[in-house]
């Protein structure tokens, strides 16, 4: 016999093989169903508004915005929106900002499919959760000092492969200053030359590639 109530999901990736994957697996449990997709995170709020599913599954990095900017929509229109962030990415930073920004789970798409479905129905039912493994990269950084806003934008500027000068002109401050931040940066992010500081920012998620 069909179980009555079932959990409505929303899954908002933008990669079509990954979704029918996911609806796939969801669909053969008898207690939730995929009610929508969507490829963007335009499209996924739009579907949260007309589906208002009890479970939304986004992915971090979408083509047209972060997930983190599409659950700050998302719950303008529903605060109680249960959120699971579905992603590759597993920077200590991009986590943080995720559940701050009311994200009930943060799970990798390497995680086993039995897996999430245990945790959908954990979030469906009131809860949040954290992997060990995300809570470990969590804990590897607790209390480690943050980027400003500033350092944040000369970091952005080293990764486009600028020099001082050229950094200096870009956001006007002195050379001066910009060699201030960046040894500022190194320092915050125990990296010993300006690439591996770049490529420590990337791993962490405070600055995305383009």
């Amino acid at each position: 016999m069909e179980t009555e109530v079932k959990i409505r999901i929303l899954s908002v990736d933008d990669h079509p093989l990954l979704r029918e994957g996911i609806a796939a697996v969801i669909n053969e449990e008898p207690d939730m169903k995929v009610v929508a997709q969507a490829a963007t995170g335009k499209e996924g709020i739009e579907q949260f508004r007309a589906c208002k599913p009890d479970i939304t599954l986004l992915d971090l990095r979408l083509p047209d915005m972060s997930g983190i900017d599409a659950i700050a929509a998302i719950q303008d229109q529903s605060p109680d929106a249960r959120v699971i962030i579905l992603t590759t990415f597993d920077g200590d930073i991009e986590i943080r900002r995720a559940l701050e920004a009311g994200a009930h789970s943060y799970v990798l798409k390497s995680m086993p499919p039995g897996d999430l479905l245990k945790i959908i129905r954990q979030v469906y039912g009131g809860r949040k959760y954290v992997p060990a493994e995300i809570a470990g990269s969590l804990a590897e950084h607790m209390g480690t000092e943050q980027l400003t806003q500033r350092e944040l934008e000369v970091l952005r500027q080293l990764a486009g492969g600028n020099r001082n000068r050229d950094i200096a002109e870009k956001l006007y401050i002195a050379e001066e200053t910009v060699k201030v931040h960046v040894k500022h940066i190194m320092e915050k992010l125990g990296a010993s030359d300006r690439t591996q500081a770049v490529a420590i920012a990337v791993k962490r998620g405070f600055i995305e590639l383009k």
